[in-house]
């Protein structure tokens, strides 16, 4: 199986790295300083920018699954996602490639909250999510639509708060909206649901909410 990794610095997308390279499979990363990489030795890195088609395309090309971590790194207006998926998609209908899975937030459909107590809704959908969060969450909206507009076999994993704390190996998943009271979970959770879409048929074409 051949892996394509974008946002493989990341803190989810060096985890998601690792454990490919636990299961045997090739990685392809892309990178804008490959000699840096922690696991440049291990697998190709493709220099450049996700915000680069030609380098985007390289990436993609010859391989069985897409894989992506990417996602603002600041509360500022930073339009990754804006940027990046589209060039993403557009290089895994060239190349063939049906198979993405995304890292996502649990702001990106506006229904995600309907399980929660009502408090908890006011306060992350008024504060939260049209504050702090603000252009966060609008990049999230912005990469559901390409991908469920795209035709491709994506998902769309979309956890709450995550913590660089030591994954659980339990959680909670649902298709319909955040479990109640779900509000954290381990980056090391979430790339393990991640990994396990790889083979996975259940959640194609679908987002699907991930918590403790």
């Amino acid at each position: 199986m051949k892996i394509a990794i974008f946002g493989a610095s990341g803190a989810t997308g060096r985890l998601l790295t690792e454990r490919c390279l636990v299961a045997g499979y090739e990685v392809t990363a892309l990178g804008r300083r490959p000699a840096e990489f922690a696991y440049a030795g291990r697998v190709r890195v493709v220099e450049g920018s996700a915000f680069d088609a030609e380098a985007v395309r390289e990436t993609v090309a010859g391989t069985d699954v897409v894989l992506s971590a990417l996602g603002a790194r600041s509360l500022r207006k930073e339009d990754v996602l804006e940027r990046a998926v589209p060039l993403i998609v557009s290089a895994m209908k060239e190349s063939g490639v049906r198979r993405v899975i995304v890292l996502g937030s649990a702001g990106a459909l506006s229904d995600s909250l309907k399980k929660q107590p009502a408090w908890r809704r006011w306060f992350v959908q008024k504060i939260v999510y049209n504050t702090f969060l603000k252009w966060a969450v609008a990049s999230q909206i912005d990469q559901w639509k390409v991908l469920s507009a795209s035709g491709l076999d994506f998902t769309m994993v979309m956890p709450p708060m995550l913590l660089n704390s030591t994954g659980r190996g339990a959680y909670r998943v649902d298709g319909e909206a955040l479990p109640r009271d779900g509000s954290r979970i381990a980056r090391e959770d979430v790339a393990d649901f991640m990994m396990a879409q790889i083979e996975g048929k259940d959640w194609v074409g679908k987002g699907v909410y991930v918590a403790w």
